[in-house]
């Protein structure tokens, strides 16, 4: 071979930015074997050997072991391979440092406790079938024992998170609050009570007629009033009033009168609570959907109205649910 073609060590070094000690180390391991010796001993290498030389130093950047790179330098192992292998566990890899990026993130922004870190940690690191088990057991003591198989199905699906395996910080940050969350059993005691109200309501009126959430008839009607700016007491309510009440009591197959309104009240303020719409939101962000409308303007809204129209209503007290074998019976 020419010698004019071939590289010192030295020169090598210089054309791929290597250190001579790192192509030397390369060299010995029979990596980069020199291609030839000068008359004085001295390792020289030809072009092939730059390019092997480059190769090496970005498998070594993405992360390959130098066994594994002498396997795929002799053609003992596919490159393609490989990387397929090697992208596998980087997916991984990645994942575990953005769960991880995650809980830190959220703890520095809560000032969290130990414990509470310990928790959002174990939260973070659940697998697919332990979330799923999770929120299966929140659903259940909320919907459970009730009409589930046709008024509650889609409901259910509804606030059932699906964490995507390559979910980003955020998402996960939604993942670790939505858990906390599902596990609060006061926020649990407020779901069983919304369910129940819609079990109570499913089961009367005509079942093969139209029937709306309570809930949605409110915001519909409540709107346009929020808009033009209509104070909840004025006698400029009086229609919206009587249009939402009209409606529900349709719904339910009740006279609009002081029960009817009393329920409708209780119902609204559970309904109110700020950590369903919280829930709402973290929902949204795990699931990629667009985020909520907030309920809240339309439900305070309608309450002050209401209790504007009712005689001897004072302060709002939690609402109350008892369960009989027949089914829930609001108090």
């Amino acid at each position: 071979m020419d010698g004019d073609a071939l590289h010192s060590i030295g020169d090598l070094a210089r054309r791929t930015g290597l250190t001579v000690k790192t192509v030397r180390f390369y060299a010995d391991r029979g990596i980069v074997p020199p291609t030839d010796r000068s008359p004085a001993g001295y390792r020289r290498y030809d072009t092939e050997a730059v390019a092997r030389l480059e190769l090496v130093r970005t498998l070594r950047e993405l992360g390959l072991d130098l066994t594994t790179i002498r396997k795929v330098m002799d053609r003992e192992l596919s490159l393609p391979e490989v990387a397929a292998a090697h992208a596998e566990a980087l997916t991984a890899l990645i994942g575990t440092l953005r769960t991880r990026r995650a809980v830190l993130t959220a703890v520095a922004r809560r000032g969290s406790t130990p414990e509470e870190m310990d928790l959002m940690h174990r939260l973070a690191k659940l697998s697919e079938d332990q979330r799923r088990n999770l929120m299966g057991e929140f659903l259940d003591a909320a919907f459970g024992g009730l009409d589930t198989d046709t008024a509650f199905t889609g409901i259910m699906r509804s606030m059932t998170p699906e964490l995507p395996d390559d979910a980003g910080t955020e998402q996960v940050e939604a993942w670790i609050e939505l858990a906390e969350l599902s596990q609060d059993p006061d926020f649990r005691a407020v779901v069983r009570r919304l369910a129940g109200y819609h079990a109570a309501m499913c089961a009367q009126g005509d079942p093969t007629g139209p029937r709306r959430n309570p809930a949605a008839t409110v915001r519909d009607h409540v709107a346009p009033a929020l808009a033009a700016g209509i104070a909840p007491a004025s006698p400029g309510a009086d229609p919206v009033v009587e249009a939402v009440m009209t409606r529900c009591a349709h719904d339910v197959g009740h006279p609009d009168d002081i029960d009817l309104r009393r329920r409708l009240l209780t119902v609204l303020e559970t309904a109110n609570d700020p950590r369903r719409l919280r829930y709402a939101q973290l929902l949204a962000v795990i699931n990629a959907w667009p985020p909520p409308d907030d309920p809240t303007p339309a439900f305070t809204w309608f309450t002050e109205a209401l209790r504007a129209r009712l005689p001897g209503v004072g302060a709002p007290r939690p609402p109350h649910l008892r369960c009989s074998r027949t089914g829930p019976i609001l108090d």
